[in-house]
């Protein structure tokens, strides 16, 4: 079996399970996010009287943190006394980050485990080597009432990426290659395990991007095997025992796909699908593209790494005049360690706004939304029409580097160049 599978076998009480079988299984933590107060009315409307077990779960205001409105003001305190009601032992406010971020900063996401959340990049926490999946208001009521959800055990397959990126060249240019290259459909309720000589050295951060990016491959849940960073990371932090499933080495994927990233270049993906991915050079030679604004933040963009590469570009500069760059940390951990290092200072002295932590402009709510016909260059995860403001606003998804060298002159550039 595969460790992904042995994670379902373990929580359902199963010797093994199988490709396609529907089982029940224990979750071991969930979260629910301030966009789904529907999940408390749902656990209400099925006969729920009081959550399962007041450990093993947790509300994170990330999404409009803090409230830019009264309805999402209401909702925060619909859910704060929901949380109080139950006691629950974790709760983030709006003053934590975004919920990916915070929940392994807390020590509560640990390898060998099953957690579900109403966002669907939960697919982030396979960094970790623990099984991640979204899900809606109904399926985590269940979980809030039960303790456990259903599930269809996942076709899994393989991308392999082999040696070692360039320089001016990030995880985020390598994971945008490999989603261009599958396209949004390439892995519908499939599990993704990454594996090879990149993944085998990557850190932390490195890790959880490329797992936080499956989803948009359409895959259920991600995978790594966790490496030395990760078990020191897990080990400081864990609030619980755990135990790192390994895959049997005859296991068989359903597919195999190999990349080789020693050669990849800077990589963007253009309005409007995150599938839509070019070159740098190649977008270049077509043209110049203008830009009203930059943005680094969001699950996918906004930890430590991100904002210091950012910073290292920018320092002693400054972007135009009427361009706009927005830095929104993931999380107070983050923005606290990036202000002793002198990161927030660097970025403020070249103009950039600096934003609380949390998910921000990356879903069109607030701290930098678009206006129409404007143009944005984003490390976050999608660029349909609507997805950062106004539908006819235009986004580029890129790594923090591209975003900062670009801002940086007003138009796309290339961070080699720099």
């Amino acid at each position: 079996m595969h460790a992904i599978e042995k994670i379902l076998a373990k929580n359902s009480g199963c010797n093994t399970v199988h490709t396609g079988e529907i089982i029940t299984a224990k979750v071991d933590f969930a979260e629910i996010n301030d966009l789904y107060l529907q999940t408390i009315y749902s656990f209400y409307e099925m006969g729920g009287e009081k959550i399962w077990d007041r450990t093993k779960a947790a509300f994170v205001f990330d999404h409009y943190a803090p409230a830019p409105d009264i309805k999402s003001a209401s909702n925060h305190e619909k859910m704060r006394e929901f949380a109080k009601k139950n006691h629950l032992q974790y709760h983030f406010d709006t003053n934590c980050g975004v919920c990916h971020q915070v929940m392994p900063e807390a020590g509560l996401i640990v390898p060998g485990m099953i957690v579900v959340a109403t966002d669907s990049h939960t697919t982030t926490h396979g960094a970790f080597g623990a099984m991640g999946t979204g899900c809606g208001a109904t399926d985590m009521a269940t979980i809030l009432m039960t303790g456990e959800l259903w599930f269809r055990v996942p076709e899994i397959i393989e991308i392999r990426l082999e040696g070692q990126t360039p320089k001016g060249v990030y995880p985020k240019d390598v994971i945008l290659s490999v989603v261009g290259k599958m396209k949004a459909d390439g892995a519908i309720y499939k599990a993704i395990d990454f594996t090879g000589s990149y993944v085998e050295s990557l850190n932390v951060a490195g890790r959880m991007v490329l797992c936080n990016m499956a989803v948009e491959m359409g895959a259920k849940t991600a995978y790594m095997q966790p490496n030395k960073d990760v078990l020191e990371y897990v080990s400081k932090r864990a609030v619980r025992p755990f135990e790192v499933m390994y895959s049997d080495p005859d296991f068989q994927y359903a597919e195999s796909y190999v990349f080789d990233v020693s050669e990849l270049e800077p990589q963007l993906a253009c309005p409007h699908s995150v599938d839509n991915v070019d070159s740098i050079s190649h977008i270049l030679k077509k043209g110049e593209v203008l830009l009203n604004q930059g943005y680094i933040g969001s699950c996918t963009g906004g930890r430590e790494e991100d904002i210091a590469i950012a910073a290292e570009i920018l320092r002693g500069k400054h972007i135009p005049e009427y361009a706009r760059l927005v830095v929104v940390p993931a999380s107070s951990e983050v923005m606290l360690s990036c202000m002793d290092k002198g990161y927030i200072q660097d970025l403020m002295n070249a103009g950039a706004t600096i934003v609380s932590p949390g998910c921000g402009a990356c879903l069109g709510a607030h701290e930098g939304i678009l206006a129409p016909e404007e143009v944005c260059i984003s490390s976050t995860n999608r660029n349909f029409p609507g997805r950062m403001g106004a539908k006819q606003a235009r986004i580029y998804l890129a790594s923090p580097a591209t975003v900062a060298a670009s801002i940086l002159n007003g138009r796309i550039t290339d961070p080699r160049n720099c």
